[in-house]
């Protein structure tokens, strides 16, 4: 279920196969030859409607659904960073993390299985749309891991400032942990290089969004 002018919108031009749209006049006629392409049933409703039949505390716009894709596992293309995500539970911090990564170009995104639903409609809404061009595959890291060609760096509290970092090249995997605990300690054996953000304050740990946004600028700016 996707909810939103913005991201039903999204939706409707990504390659998600849509089943049900219900909508306001207004995007309805905004959106018309869009939906005349579908094969897909279309009702028209109101603001209130939307907000009584979905999650949002106010939706001015749309909701849809759609069909879940397959969990197939990514293909890394040469210098493609993955993203490697282990046991993010929050759905919204899920969703934060997606559209980061869509902003900094990673594709695809690499899940532990007791990560939060992708699917999750506060996901979904935290994503604003970016879930339609982020691939995410749910797998068992260790098995993952073990299997990788690419340089893994891992993001711990004692490692290598990032600021300081030469990278041998370009591309690779970048492990971001849970919140509380870490990495899982049974992942520590395939990552090659540990990294750190350096703290100037007090505050005993970042947030994982916040922590894998300042990650990826920094590797997007000296991996150049």
């Amino acid at each position: 279920m996707v909810e939103g002018a913005k991201s039903v919108e999204e939706l409707l031009q990504s390659d998600f196969v849509v089943t049900w749209v219900a909508a306001t006049p207004s995007f309805l006629e905004t959106h018309h030859k869009l939906l005349k392409k579908m094969p897909l049933e279309v009702v028209t409703t109101s603001d209130t409607e939307l907000t009584d039949i979905g999650t949002l505390q106010s939706n001015n716009g749309a909701l849809a659904v759609a069909r879940m894709k397959a969990n197939k596992a990514p293909l890394r293309q040469p210098e493609e960073l993955i993203l490697v995500l282990d046991d993010i539970r929050d759905p919204g911090n899920l969703g934060t993390i997606i559209r980061t990564a869509d902003w900094y170009d990673i594709r695809n995104i690499v899940v532990s299985e007791e990560t939060a639903d992708f699917y999750n409609p506060k996901t979904i809404s935290a994503t604003m749309g970016s879930f339609c061009r982020v691939n995410i595959y749910y797998s068992v890291l260790t098995q993952y891991l073990a299997a990788v060609d690419g340089t893994t760096y891992g993001a711990y509290l004692e490692g290598e400032d990032i600021h300081r970092i030469v990278f041998p090249q370009k591309g690779g995997y970048l492990v971001i942990g849970n919140e509380s605990r870490g990495i899982a300690q049974e992942l520590e054996k395939f990552i090659q290089h540990k990294i750190t953000i350096p703290a100037f304050g007090a505050a005993e740990s970042l947030n994982a969004g916040v922590a894998t946004g300042i990650l990826l600028d920094n590797f997007t700016r000296l991996q150049k």
